[in-house]
């Protein structure tokens, strides 16, 4: 085996080339093509082109009777996460035929004596993991892992123990009863193991320790044997070093370690002259200690790096050549898990069986039924006696032991060493709730009508008949007593609750209608028809007509229908046709409560006014009812249409006079509304005519306090150019009181504002100047302006800033401001310089206009981000572009500080620049240049 093994890995040598694990490793080796199995689903019902209505209508039945909270209950009993998924989402198999849901119900009963017979040794079934997901990846060509491979081996092997197991108990049984474990066996009988596979990935891996063993292949193993002799001397080259270092005191101890996947040894940083030709691979982080590699140890580590490559490479090879095996045996392995789930569930199946205390149910064939319905008698096609809902019965057995629901296998707590039943004696207790009832129909009846009062169990009942039939056909035993005896249906069509739909519009009747109506499409000879209150939620009298010809129609197409209503005149079709049969719920007078149980044969009363004395209603009450009863009988039907109709012409000869009497006045309010409406758009144009009058007033009045402040500037600055030092602040004061007398000529409200502005939709800007109320309608500058949720501005009045409420900032004329902040630029300069030096040079800055400081796209440069000879490169050429008498924002950030020296450099040096003001605290960053 060994050799075998050695030399089938030894035809690769080139490893696989695979990618990143978290794209799911693609490797070289051929893929597998994958077996494409074809599942083809037998229609239950008649007719092609009814096969996907009637999946639909019996998906919705299995919802309607709850059967997936049934096919969970049997979670706790499964042993496999696949089982243990089926069940929690309903999915377990069903008999599409009689001979499927026997086969079913034959596995559940082997399984029943497996248990028996295993007793404290279950089997195994929860080391069987699902790796089909495994499997695919390797069919679909992509490189497994260790771990992959070992849960692939985990599986088989422990599928090849519990077959084993099987067969040793049915090997260990005498005469008939081997061969009740024959349906257990059959499932697997036909199973490739894969034992040769399993035993190959245990040959070449170890799953204890996850790695890939020297025996796997003798190239592996070779490697493996010269690494090994490698990394001996190479230790024992270091450990000399390493030693010599440490007797010349270059190190406190002997210290060989790795670094960057490369044996080195340790040594301080003032004795690295102890190894002159050393490499150093890395430095502590104090710097203190070197980690070299000596020059003889290199070649030795490069063996080493090389003899790595090569493991890695035929570990890869003896992986890929498992996973291509892997993907060969894919279908194989994927049957292998459909057999086990079958196993898995029908011991699911054997101990939900002893739990609910349940008996096998037998199935009628339709010959059966056909010969005794001719023959007459007492032969029954439903015999189902003491069945109590499996739903309601969970409840009443919330007391089993723990460890049972934990581990179902384990059978010693099941059966005791001298009990030798099967299943349905395990447990002497009786349940009182839910309270069993009895299905007993008689062959050659189609139609069961089922009357007697609400909350008296009808509905349950026939949920009840519906998961007996579906549980058979699953292969459960039901829990009831004796031989339960039913035929089997190859759909179970209901119709019960509340089918209305409001994105359908589909009231309750429609629903109700819509619903039976799909039924009847799709029903077969051998279906059963649940319907719930037939007719209800429309006129009783059509309701009755409707349902006796729905039932008729039943009656000749399905195997059984059983329906529940409160319309008395069903139980008469029992008289005119042998095919129908009565049953009502008992009903006890004397306790005026329900028993729940069945009385086939009998016609049930609704008993509503004896529940309604026996809550108390008023004895007046009762008697009216009584009254009206005998005034609805049928002699008196005729007599009673007419007065409804004489009534019902009366209520419509008022609904119409109503209705007349709403359009009149419909009218009216119509004409009143075209009446205001043409009114308001007059006042709307009327409103639209004075607004723009205003608007030209109020703009007229605008431009004439425009021209008279701009003749002020003007006549300002032309006195300005002529007029000596000590004469400009009687022309500030003679300039701020004629512009102050010319705006409270046109708002004698406001000094500084020509009209009333509205602050409730100014939104001031950052650099900005403006009026504060606070300060005494002070000019301040906007230092940063208000945010989207806040509602304050920071203003600087000279040195002082503060913030204030955006209502008590008004804005200030464009022309004013300009002239305003001249006059402020022209204090500064006086307060700041004293007197001129060069009277020649105030001159020129006094006669020189450079606009507003406003900074836009257009007079602006923004250096970050540059070099400092790209950006002097830049500022050089907007400079020269610059238009004479203007300013230029050069925008050089903070950074390190190289751009903006460069630029002031050039800004001191430029012949086209007069002056510069450096960043301020508006303009962080930024300075400011005046061009000539």
């Amino acid at each position: 085996m060994h050799l075998l093994l050695s030399n089938h890995f030894l035809s690769l040598q080139n490893p696989p080339i695979f990618s990143n694990r978290r794209s799911r490793r693609r490797i070289l080796f051929p893929t597998v093509k994958r077996k494409i199995t074809i599942a083809v689903t037998k229609s239950a019902a008649s007719g092609s082109g009814s096969s996907q209505r009637a999946t639909t209508l019996q998906n919705e039945t299995l919802e309607i009777l709850e059967w997936r909270s049934l096919c969970n209950q049997l979670s706790p009993f499964t042993s496999t996460s696949m089982a243990l998924t089926q069940t929690q989402t309903g999915a377990i198999p069903i008999g599409q035929t009689v001979e499927e849901s026997q086969k079913l119900l034959d596995q559940t009963a082997a399984a029943l004596h497996a248990m028996k017979a295993l007793k404290s040794e279950p089997l195994d079934l929860a080391a069987i993991e699902n790796v089909s997901e495994i499997v695919r990846c390797a069919a679909s060509g992509q490189l497994l892992t260790v771990t992959e491979l070992c849960r692939v081996r985990r599986t088989l092997r422990a599928a090849r123990a519990v077959w084993e197991k099987l067969v040793a108990i049915a090997a260990g049984s005498s005469g008939d009863s081997s061969e009740s474990y024959t349906p257990l066996l059959e499932i697997l009988q036909s199973c490739n193991l894969q034992v040769e596979l399993e035993q190959k990935i245990g040959f070449c891996i170890d799953c204890n320790l996850s790695i890939v063993l020297d025996r796997a292949s003798e190239e592996l193993e070779l490697i493996r044997a010269e690494r090994k002799r490698n990394m001996e001397n190479l230790d024992s080259l270091l450990k000399e070093v390493s030693t010599q270092i440490f007797q010349a005191g270059g190190i406190d101890q002997p210290f060989v370690t790795k670094r960057r996947s490369r044996m080195c040894v340790g040594i301080r940083a003032s004795h690295k002259c102890l190894l002159p030709d050393a490499v150093v691979l890395n430095v502590s982080s104090s710097g203190a200690t070197y980690f070299v590699e000596p020059k003889e140890a290199v070649e030795l580590n490069n063996m080493e790096v090389r003899l790595s490559n090569s493991e890695k490479a035929e570990e890869m090879a003896i992986l890929s050549l498992l996973s291509s095996e892997i993907a060969e045996a894919e279908a194989d392995i994927m049957c292998l898990l459909d057999r086990v789930l079958e196993v898995d569930l029908a011991f699911a199946r054997a101990v939900y069986t002893h739990w609910v205390n349940g008996v096998c149910p037998i199935f009628i064939s339709k010959e059966y039924d056909a010969e005794n319905s001719i023959e007459g008698g007492n032969a029954l096609s439903v015999d189902i006696e003491g069945m109590q809902h499996p739903l309601l019965l969970e409840s009443s057995l919330r007391n089993m032991p723990d460890d049972l629901a934990s581990n179902p296998g384990n059978t010693s707590k099941l059966y005791g060493e001298n009990d030798v039943t099967v299943a349905g004696n395990s447990s002497e207790q009786t349940h009182n709730f839910p309270v069993p009832i009895d299905i007993k129909v008689e062959c050659g009846t189609r139609v069961v009508v089922i009357s007697g009062p609400n909350t008296g169990g009808k509905t349950a009942s026939m949920k009840t008949l519906g998961l007996a039939s579906l549980m058979s056909k699953a292969g459960m035993y039901l829990p009831a007593k004796n031989q339960p005896r039913l035929p089997w249906f190859d759909l179970v069509l209901a119709d019960i609750g509340d089918n209305q739909s409001l994105e359908q519009n589909l009231s309750t009747f429609s629903g109700h209608m819509s619903r039976i109506c799909n039924i009847l499409e799709v029903a077969s000879e051998e279906s059963l028809v649940l319907i719930d209150e037939i007719g209800s939620g429309t006129d009783p009298m059509e309701g009755v007509a409707l349902s006796t010809s729905i039932l008729q129609y039943l009656k000749d197409r399905v195997n059984l229908a059983v329906v529940t209503t409160h319309y008395a005149d069903l139980s008469h079709l029992k008289e005119k046709d042998s095919r129908f049969e009565n049953a009502a719920m008992e009903f006890s007078l004397e306790s005026l409560q329900p028993t729940y149980q069945i009385l086939w044969g009998s016609t049930g009363d609704s008993n509503a006014l004896a529940i309604a004395k026996s809550i108390g209603f008023d004895r007046n009450i009762i008697e009216c009812a009584k009254n009206w009863l005998e005034n609805l009988k049928t002699e008196n039907q005729v007599e009673r249409k007419g007065l409804l109709y004489q009534s019902l012409m009366q209520e419509r000869s008022r609904l119409e006079a109503q209705f007349k009497r709403a359009a009149s006045l419909h009218a009216e309010i119509m004409e009143l509304y075209h009446e205001i409406e043409d009114e308001a758009k007059d006042l709307d144009k009327r409103e639209i005519a004075l607004r723009e009058k205003e608007n030209q007033k109020v703009e007229q009045e605008l431009n004439a306090a425009k021209l008279q402040i701009d003749n002020v500037i003007t006549e300002f600055e032309n006195q300005l150019r002529t007029a000596p030092y000590n004469e400009f602040n009687s022309l500030i004061r003679k300039s701020e009181s004629a512009i102050s007398s010319i705006v409270r000529a046109h708002n004698p409200r406001d000094g500084f504002s020509l009209s009333k502005t509205n602050t409730s939709n100014y939104q001031p800007h950052s650099g900005e100047q403006v009026h504060v109320k606070g300060l005494g309608n002070k000019l301040a500058t906007v230092v940063e302006a208000p945010g989207e949720d806040d509602d304050t501005v920071l203003v600087q009045y000279g040195k002082v800033r503060v913030r204030v409420k955006k209502d008590n900032i008004r804005a200030i004329q464009s022309s004013k401001r300009t002239a305003t902040s001249s006059i402020h630029r022209l204090r500064t300069q006086e307060q700041q310089g004293g007197e001129f030096q060069n009277s020649s040079d105030a001159n020129n800055i006094y006669e020189t206009s450079y606009g507003p400081l406003i900074k836009t796209s257009k007079n602006s440069i923004d250096l970050r981000g540059m070099r400092a000879e790209e950006a002097a490169h830049h500022l050089n050429m907007a400079i020269s572009a610059r238009e004479p008498q203007s300013v230029l924002f050069v925008v050089h950030g903070m950074g390190t500080g190289v751009v903006k020296e460069r630029a002031l450099t050039i800004l001191r040096t430029h012949p086209r620049v007069t002056k510069y003001e450096q960043e301020s605290p508006l303009n962080y960053g930024c300075t400011v240049a005046y061009i000539k």
